[in-house]
Parts: structure tokens; sequence; C-alpha cells
């Protein structure tokens, strides 16, 4: 019989597999389909796949299960891991990505530099020097004559440089990390809410990007300055009350409200959910089998509805099916690919409470049956 975690995993290799398959054999770019309405995206498409997919990818990479059909599996997508980081990055490679094209090109190596940092042994550590070396230079490549928005795009800037310090390099600019930082610190407008830039916006961004990158920053370099160490205990705090945010919003059938910029990214708005699951930073009202619970109603309700992917297995721009009307000048099939961050929980052991607890139902599903239940509460 199938179990959760198994419909989790085979959603996740659904959605990661004609990427990272042709990547690893250095087929990506005549193989993927590109629908976009900007035909300059196309440039940027691939690496934009890529990160993405790897950025939700990683921690099943790094910690899922040894044995069995699953450890088997995992094996194999570590292997088509590394080589397509190897096609990526090496310029004399077909799928050599453009690191320098524009400033999309930060966006998505800083996702994949999340990606490392989520995975750091087996898409890191076990690589050999030459791949590495490529992998470094890439990431440089991105400071050439760029410049982030006045956005959550500081933080892409700051996750590369946050990578590059991890991988040893003696360059890495702190300069880069402290601005983002204190940007964001100058940006929080309260109640587990930052602004994207100085305004609010009313989208999932801080669940995209903004809440997760935060976390991971400051996890990898909060030691290295006073300053930055004295802002982890808020920014975990207010990743925890957006997690009970992003809860509920799930209503008891898994839907939730389209809202905002991006919405193409479909299951891409749980990231901020998922990596407080991931972490273990769930806030205490929020039971980790609940999350699960929700994330499957969600998961299920969405990519239940055909359209979803084309006849190759490729993601196609909608929300919930094919609804290319959906997807704002920006967005290409490689942008899609956020999706992958709602299964960051297949990182988390099979004997780990999100899934081995018994099923329990979620905030919406309790209190639309008439269960009695405390009040919410801003933070």
């Amino acid at each position: 019989m199938e179990t959760t975690r198994d419909y989790w995993l085979k959603m996740l290799l659904k959605i990661s597999n004609p990427v990272l398959d042709n990547l690893s054999k250095g087929d990506l770019k005549r193989n993927m389909p590109v629908e976009a309405k900007n035909s300059s995206r196309k440039i940027c498409t691939h690496l934009e796949a890529f990160g993405r997919v790897m950025n939700g990818i990683s921690p099943w990479l790094e910690n899922g299960e040894n044995e069995g059909e699953e450890g088997k599996c995992r094996k194999e997508y570590i292997k088509l891991a590394q080589n397509a980081l190897d096609f990526a990055t090496d310029p004399k490679s077909p799928d050599f990505m453009d690191y320098t094209h524009d400033n999309q090109c930060i966006v998505d190596t800083a996702f994949l530099a999340e990606a490392i940092l989520r995975a750091p042994n087996v898409l890191w550590r076990d690589l050999d020097i030459r791949v590495k070396n490529n992998i470094v230079n890439a990431f440089k490549a991105t400071r050439i004559g760029k410049k982030p928005a006045y956005s959550n795009w500081l933080l892409f800037s700051a996750m590369i440089e946050v990578a590059l310090r991890f991988m040893g390099c003696e360059d890495w600019d702190a300069m880069r990390i402290d601005y983002s930082l204190r940007q964001h610190e100058n940006w929080y407008l309260g109640d587990g809410i930052y602004g994207d830039g100085p305004n609010y916006h009313a989208d999932y961004y801080n669940s995209f990007v903004i809440q997760p990158m935060l976390v991971d920053i400051i996890n990898e370099v909060g030691d290295a300055y006073p300053e930055w160490g004295n802002m982890k205990t808020n920014i975990i705090k207010r990743i925890m009350r957006y997690a009970q945010i992003l809860e509920r919003q799930i209503a008891p059938d898994g839907t939730f409200p389209i809202i905002g910029r991006s919405i193409t990214y479909r299951t891409g708005v749980f990231h901020a959910l998922a990596q407080a699951a991931l972490l273990n930073i769930l806030p205490e009202e929020l039971y980790a089998e609940q999350v699960r619970c929700a994330l499957t109603a969600v998961i299920k309700r969405l990519f239940s509805t055909s359209g979803n992917f084309d006849k190759g297995g490729w993601l196609t721009i909608g929300f919930c099916g094919h609804q290319p009307s959906l997807g704002e000048e920006y967005i290409s099939t490689g942008s899609l690919y956020l999706a992958n961050t709602v299964f960051l929980p297949l990182g988390l052991k099979k004997e780990d409470p999100f899934w081995k607890n018994e099923d329990m139902e979620w905030t919406n599903v309790k209190i639309w049956s008439g269960h009695d239940f405390n009040a919410d509460h801003s933070c």
C-alpha cells in the first residue's frame, strides 16, 4: 500500500526527473520545451529549472532513507544531481548555464547555492575538485556588473556569498550579506511578515524567498559577526509565526487563496511552512503530522488536475492545470520548478514525527467541522 511518504516522493521525482535526467546527460537545452510570454526569458530558463529543482530535492538527497526502494532511488538521484552540477557549470558542456546574462542569473544561482547548503555532503564535499572549481567560478561570475533590485533580490546576492564562504573562498563578500540582513530587518512589518522592499505586497514572497533564505543564511553565517548572531532569534521567531499563518491558509479541501504575483509557482507557496517542518521549528500549536496532512491535501488537490504537465512530463505555465494567462512576463517553464520546495520534509527520516505520527486534522478542518479551537493571535 502506498504511504503518504511514498506519494510525496513519487510527486517530487515526477517533477524533478525531466530536468535532472536530461541535464545529467547534457541534453537539457536540447530537450526542454520552453513556454514563455517573453522570448528573452529563454536564455535563463534552464538555470531557473535546475536551481529550483535542486532547491527542493536537496534535503532528500542529503538525508533521505538509505535502505529499501527509497534508498536505491536516492542513490540514483544523487548521481543524477552530481552529474547535473557538472554539466551545468562546465564551460565545455552543451548545458553550461549562463551566469552573467542579466540579473535573473543572480536569482537562480542563489537557489542553487541554497540547495548546496541544504545538502553539503552530496552536493559539495563528495564532488571532485574540478567540479568544485567550476561551481565556484560560476557563482563568482554572477558578481560581474550585476546589481540586484532593492527588494527580496538582495537575499539572492547574499545567498551566493554565503555559499562561497561555505566553499572556503576567502574573498566572500560580507558586505552583500550584511546589507541584505540589515535591510530586511528594516523591512520587517510585524506579525511574521516582511515587506518586499520598503512596502508590503499581498503575495507569497515571504514564503517563496524571504523567510526561507533569511533562515538558511543566518543558520550558516550567524556566528561570523555578533550583530548577525543577534538577529537569529527574531528571524526564527518570525518564520514560526509565518508558518502558522500559512497553515491557516489551507482550506478543508486543500485549496488556498490565489493571491499575488508568481502564483504559477504552485506548491512553492508553502516553501516556508515546509522549511519550518524540515528544521523542526514549527510553533508549539502546530503539530508536524498536522502540517503533513495539510500539505498532502494541497499537493493532491493541485496535482490531481490534468494539464499541470505536458506530454513529456514537463511543468506547464498555470496553477491548477495549464493556465498560461496566470504567467507574468518574467515566467517561463524553468520558473515553475519552485513548486519543488513543498517537498523539503522528505529530508526527514521516516521515523520522524512528521512521517510517523498518526494523521491529524489541520486548523481549518477542525474549525469548519465545529470543533472548539484556540483563537489566533498576532505575534
